[in-house]
């Protein structure tokens, strides 16, 4: 592999000089770090969860305290993944990326060496606020790779943002029962310097900013605002009712804050997303498919089947190790092959065509599912379905198009909106179907994939709105 500085001037490393889309070993350095970077962050993500017990007994806390080391990193994430993504418009994606893993390196430091649970909450802040590598890297992708190689890679990374192939929880329990769950945070600073290292010495250096003018904070800062009201709204209403006191004030704080951001985006001469361009085809049916798409597919295989798996009273009776190696390792492994696969069809036939079929397919296995909620063999064999396509048809796609419909002179601006889209799809589709499966019975757990079903299909309308952009339509 060649550096940085060398990929610049070496022609044999590039398709076409003038536009610095590279090739070669210089292509293979690039999509190795960006991969090594989304993996740097999403071991946070997935890695922790089996050790969240031995974080309580350590620490002295208690599961319900322990519980905001994932909510609070989520949370972090939303917000992290749309203002640090977008900032690398105005000072350089490399630079940007650089940041961005520097804070996880910090943020893995104070996990490592915390003494108490309020220095490791503040600890996986900064490791959620990191999401932001995965924006960063779609943007790379897009701006330094051919159209064909774009698509593959890009499902690569998809595929990563899955789980790393549903095994990294599994060696997350590992080594939490042999070592401790310091031993995690060892492994993950281990990785991130590695990715540090290698985004300096293999990512080129940027040409000029992708947007001209300055970091729009204010717009930031009331956007942030109205995530963070909307994720503990949604959290709120499904836990307390969505007519809780508490609830309603969230509520009344998501749209305070979002209707401050509008009133500021219309005032800003470089907004984090014109107002005009949130009203395009090209760019909210991104947004609502994606909310739609997690909201209903995403609940289904982590959340539903999985509790109706462990019912020994209505379900199938399973113990936690064997639902997950049944119901969530095999999809998360097939989406390792099928995203990829899924990127290399969409930049040769259509990038919204494949996520109508996928959203199709999805839709007739939810609907298999909902209508035989008590065969397990068929639910088994409709999860690896979603498998390819939610995995890797859908997540491919939605990520892909994040990328493609940005408005040019903004291009993480919607990336970063659509990442918000994932976190905020996936609690809310948990939070609608909760009361149904904790009413019991078989019935209260057919209620949700009906539920799940009626939204997907909602996220496939969604698509059929989406307007492909001109610089979609050139890639």
């Amino acid at each position: 592999m060649t550096s940085s500085s060398a990929t610049a001037d070496g022609p044999s490393d590039l398709i076409d000089g003038t536009e610095g889309k590279l090739r070669g070993s210089a292509a293979v350095g690039l999509v190795a770090t960006l991969t090594l970077a989304v993996v740097a962050f999403q071991l946070n993500a997935s890695m922790l969860a089996p050790a969240l017990p031995d974080i309580a007994h350590t620490l002295g806390e208690s599961l319900d305290a322990v519980s905001h080391v994932s909510s609070l990193f989520f949370l972090a994430g939303a917000v992290g993944g749309v203002l640090l993504a977008r900032w690398s418009d105005f000072i350089g994606r490399k630079r940007g990326l650089l940041i961005v893993l520097s804070i996880l390196t910090v943020g893995t430091v104070l996990c490592l060496l915390a003494p108490n649970l309020t220095l490791l909450l503040i600890g996986r802040v900064f490791q959620g606020a990191s999401s932001a590598a995965f924006q960063l890297s779609y943007v790379i992708l897009n701006e330094k790779l051919s159209r064909k190689m774009f698509g593959t890679m890009l499902g690569i990374l998809t595929a990563v943002n899955g789980g790393v192939g549903g095994i990294d929880g599994w060696v997350g329990g590992l080594l939490t029962d042999a070592f401790g769950y310091r031993s995690l945070f060892v492994v993950i600073l281990a990785i991130g310097l590695i990715a540090l290292f290698s985004v300096w010495q293999f990512v080129p250096a940027d040409h000029g900013a992708a947007s001209a003018g300055r970091m729009d904070w204010w717009g930031a800062g009331a956007l942030s605002l109205g995530l963070i009201c909307l994720t503990y709204f949604v959290t709120t209403g499904g836990g307390s009712g969505w007519t809780d006191p508490l609830t309603l004030a969230f509520a009344a704080g998501t749209v305070a804050s979002l209707i401050v951001f509008v009133l500021i985006e219309k005032r800003r001469a470089t907004p984090l997303i014109a107002v005009d361009q949130l009203k395009s085809r090209c760019v909210w049916p991104v947004i609502t498919t994606t909310v739609l798409a997690l909201s209903s597919v995403f609940t289904v295989i982590n959340f539903t089947v999985v509790l109706l798996s462990q019912d020994a009273d209505h379900g199938y009776g399973l113990n936690a190790a064997t639902s997950a190696l049944m119901f969530l390792a095999p999809p998360a492994l097939i989406g390792l092959a099928a995203a990829p696969l899924a990127g290399w069809l969409a930049a040769r036939i259509g990038w919204a065509l494949i996520l109508r079929i996928g959203l199709g397919l999805c839709v007739a296995a939810l609907i298999v599912i909902a209508l035989s909620p008590g065969s397990t063999w068929l639910v088994f064999a409709m999860i690896i379905v979603l498998g390819i396509t939610y995995n890797g048809l859908v997540l491919t796609t939605a990520n892909g198009l994040g990328v493609l419909q940005s408005p040019p002179e903004a291009p993480s601006a919607l990336p970063s909106m659509n990442s918000a889209a994932f976190g905020i799809g996936a609690s809310l589709g948990i939070a609608i179907v909760a009361p149904f499966t904790a009413s019991g019975g078989i019935g209260g757990y057919a209620s949700a994939l009906w539920i799940s079903t009626s939204i997907a299909v909602l996220a496939l309308i969604s698509s059929f709105t989406l307007k492909t952009s001109p610089q979609a339509m050139a890639r």
